[in-house]
């Protein structure tokens, strides 16, 4: 095979999937542009490594939140509630650029 040949068939596959992607974006089913507005429904607030292997995390899901476990072999969700006293002392330190 040419190499006139061989650059025509890159040129006809780049067309294709250039066809492809013009044709789903018009149609809705493309985006190449990262969706603006989404509610963030899960957000890491801490993590504390306890071992090498094992951490907690306090994560909020939605409008709770919750601790979570980690090891290995394990991931478990604790039962103690977070008090509200708590979480906006997390916020606070959050926001905070002390550091």
């Amino acid at each position: 095979m040419e190499l006139t040949e061989q650059i025509t068939m890159v040129l006809v596959v780049f067309a294709l999937l250039g066809a492809l992607v013009w044709f789903t974006k018009r149609r809705g089913l493309a985006s190449l542009a990262p969706r603006r507005g989404k509610v963030r429904n899960l957000e890491l607030l801490e993590r504390v490594q306890l071992s090498p292997h094992h951490a907690v995390h306090m994560v909020r899901v939605s409008d709770k939140v919750v601790l979570i476990a980690t090891a290995p072999s394990a991931c478990v969700l604790l039962d103690a509630p977070v008090s509200n006293e708590l979480k906006f002392s997390v916020q606070r330190d959050l926001l905070s650029t002390d550091k």
